[in-house]
């Protein structure tokens, strides 16, 4: 079982740095601040955003705001190497769950966050070479020396996390699902992880319902505006709160950088939608009856 609390909304930083938004010291120090402040007191990171620079910048920040590093949780990930000017050796995509990559990744990590440990800890994408007698002795290891508190995986199947599960403990995994995408609910992922006790996080919990025009989007779009009416919340509110009420406790990482959606964001902890308000969501997502 996890040993870490984390907040029911994730704040995502993948897009605060070079990779998106571009975000100032100052700028990240107050999204810090009023993530805090609003309840989100968790922050999703991985060593590949910005290209390998996100996280630095953002221990810049952390350090700056002087807030006390027990009021929130960091998680990290590692095991992508990319193409970049940070890892001028690759010449390809590739993925690296050696022993010693995975434990140097972590402390790189340490330095860049300016904090001695990260809460959760997790292998970002599967990889058909990975050896999960090497992960685990790398995540006992920093386990051990308390460099991380809880380990987890990012994008594996429920056999892939069987495969590392039979020698290590995994407390989590993060997998893509929203209302639109909605397949970790049907392909027995979710049921997976509610059986042995590892909780879902979503990246990209508000789906494509905001950033493509397509019949799905817009039926869901349809429906919100009803919606609306009834809950006097916007639907990226409603969306979260879709995910919040599946039993398996799914935490989303919102990436947000907007402060009025970060405050309205929170309002989904409180809401509980109502059971046919949130099958009319999966049945326009689907565009067709429940069977």
């Amino acid at each position: 079982m996890s040993k870490t609390v984390l907040s029911p909304i994730i704040s995502g930083t993948m897009n605060w740095g070079v990779w998106d938004k571009n975000l100032t010291t100052k700028e990240m120090e107050n999204m810090i601040q009023v993530s805090i402040e609003n309840k989100i007191t968790t922050f999703d990171h991985a060593d590949i955003y910005g290209s390998y620079t996100t996280e630095a910048d953002f221990g810049k920040a952390f350090h700056a705001s002087k807030i006390d590093r027990e009021k929130l949780q960091l998680i990290t990930k590692c095991g992508i190497q990319m193409i970049a000017d940070k890892r001028p050796e690759n010449k390809i995509k590739h993925y690296d769950y050696s022993k010693d990559y995975i434990i140097k990744s972590v402390e790189g990590s340490l330095k860049n966050l300016k904090t001695d440990y990260v809460d959760v800890f997790l292998l970002h994408r599967p990889s058909p070479l990975m050896q999960a007698d090497e992960i685990a002795e790398a995540v006992e290891k920093l386990k051990g020396e308390g460099k991380i508190i809880d380990f987890g995986l990012s994008n594996f199947t429920s056999s892939q996390t069987e495969l590392i599960r039979q020698k290590t403990e995994v407390s989590y995994n993060q997998v893509q699902f929203s209302a639109t995408h909605y397949e970790a609910m049907t392909d027995g992922s979710l049921d997976y992880m509610q059986t042995n006790g590892i909780r879902p996080l979503s990246w990209n919990p508000l789906g494509t319902v905001f950033r493509e025009d397509t019949k799905q989007t817009r039926r869901l779009k349809k429906l919100f505006s009803a919606l609306l009416e009834k809950y006097h919340l916007g639907a990226d509110t409603l969306l979260l709160s879709w995910i919040l009420k599946h039993p398996a406790k799914v935490i989303p990482i919102a990436g947000t950088v907007n402060i009025a959606r970060i405050q309205s964001l929170s309002k989904a902890i409180e809401l509980d939608m109502d059971t046919e308000d949130w099958f009319a969501i999966w049945t326009e997502s689907m565009g067709d009856d429940v069977p």
